[in-house]
């Protein structure tokens, strides 16, 4: 008997390559005003927002988020 799971679009995305994806497409200064975290909006970068993403759940959720309708439109 197979079971079928739920299909995830974030599989085999790391956060490090979405993160770098979301920079690429809306700039640091965008993203922070989409986004406003500190990570975000002072002195950013993908090591120290990667530090902050990784322990900070509801951050986490709100960048995966913008991700997914961001690829969305992409379609």
């Amino acid at each position: 008997m197979t079971h079928s799971q739920p299909q995830d679009p974030l599989h085999g995305i790391t956060l490090e390559m979405l993160l770098v994806r979301l920079v690429e497409q809306y700039g640091w200064e965008e993203l922070g005003r989409r986004i406003p975290i500190k990570c975000f909006t002072d002195d950013p970068s993908v090591k120290s927002s990667l530090k902050f993403l990784r322990r900070t759940p509801w951050a986490r959720k709100k960048v995966e988020e913008l991700y997914l309708r961001s690829m969305r439109k992409q379609i």
